[in-house]
């Protein structure tokens, strides 16, 4: 077998590979735009190698995963956090990445992580399609509620309203603004049917889903949140109990202790900013609604800050 570490960047990537049965070694560079890469790995494929390839976890490296998988090579993917804990000299090159985590394969110690499916990773990609363009549509509105503001108009929610649209439009403004005002109106009026066209297939596939509909029984969470948390934290077993989720998500605190000295600082953000976001509003809703959260929320809210009692919530959310 052949088993390769690779240290891989968006334009080329760096190996180290072994034959485990001849014993003979190497490294070099391979570019990718060129298609050396693609053109190397198919050549192994010739020979009829068996192929082990070993990577950090990164991003711009799905042309590459789906190669591997077309040829039927084994890759692994790595924790770069305890990757780079395991290194240990000073001097960091991409020569050196690519031998220490060959160094890492052979020696049993390289800290696979879970990888989800192709399947999870597209519908993945209507979450965070839906997320971006709502991100886009807050912007486009908070612009038009100040163009009212400085007309002397402050109808929050109403604005949207047909009254409060035709309020809107009747201002006498000059030119530029004019034209800022009808382009913003043009692009709110094109963003909200996709929109919720991208929320009811969300809802679509959270109704196929029995796990994503047992988790919308929770009051405060809705077919998004569900939908996300099922894709994002996968199998359930791999965590041994719901503080390793919160841990899991970046819902924990830093900590810097020593000896009877306990340190903690902000919460880590480690995890996956969307589910993040999404459970710091889905616990929001549930503080709303029932009154038992309620409680707890202005309990944690008096003692410390209304911002950290949010988040505290949100990690109960999760771990439950």
């Amino acid at each position: 077998m052949l088993i390769i570490g690779c240290d891989y960047h968006p334009s080329f990537q760096q190996i180290a590979w072994v034959d485990t049965g001849t014993g003979e070694c190497s490294e070099q560079q391979l570019q990718h735009s060129n298609g050396e890469t693609e053109k190397f790995y198919r050549d192994l494929k010739l020979r009829g190698m068996q192929v082990r390839v070993g990577m950090e976890a990164t991003g711009h490296a799905r042309w590459f995963e789906r190669l591997l998988a077309e040829l039927q090579y084994e890759l692994w993917v790595g924790d770069p956090a305890q990757i780079k804990a395991a290194r240990v000299r000073k001097q960091k090159t991409d020569r050196r990445d690519a031998g220490h985590i060959l160094k890492l394969m052979l020696e049993d110690r390289f800290p696979r992580v879970w990888v989800p499916s192709a399947e999870n990773r597209d519908l993945r990609q209507l979450l965070w399609h839906r997320h971006r363009l709502v991100q886009m549509r807050t912007r486009i509105m908070n612009q038009l509620q100040a163009i009212a503001m400085n007309e002397g108009v402050r109808r929050k929610k109403g604005l949207w309203s047909k009254q409060g649209r035709r309020q809107l439009e009747s201002f006498s403004l000059a030119p530029w603004a004019t034209r800022r005002r009808q382009d913003l109106l043009e692009l709110l009026d094109r963003l909200n049917p996709s929109i919720q066209e991208l929320s009811i297939a969300i809802e679509q596939e959270a109704m196929q889903r029995p796990e994503v509909k047992r988790l919308m029984t929770h009051p405060g969470v809705g077919p998004l949140t569900a939908l996300a948390f099922v894709l994002i934290i996968g199998s359930p077993e791999r965590f041994r109990c719901g503080k390793q989720i919160g841990s899991y998500l970046g819902l924990v605190p830093c900590e810097d202790s020593s000896a009877d000295h306990q340190r903690l600082g902000h919460i880590s953000k480690q995890g996956n900013t969307l589910l993040r976001f999404l459970l710091v509003e889905a616990a929001h809703a549930t503080v709303r609604t029932d009154p038992e959260w309620r409680r707890q929320f202005l309990h944690l809210a008096m003692r410390r800050e209304r911002a950290i009692a949010k988040v505290a919530m949100a990690r109960k959310l999760a771990h439950v």
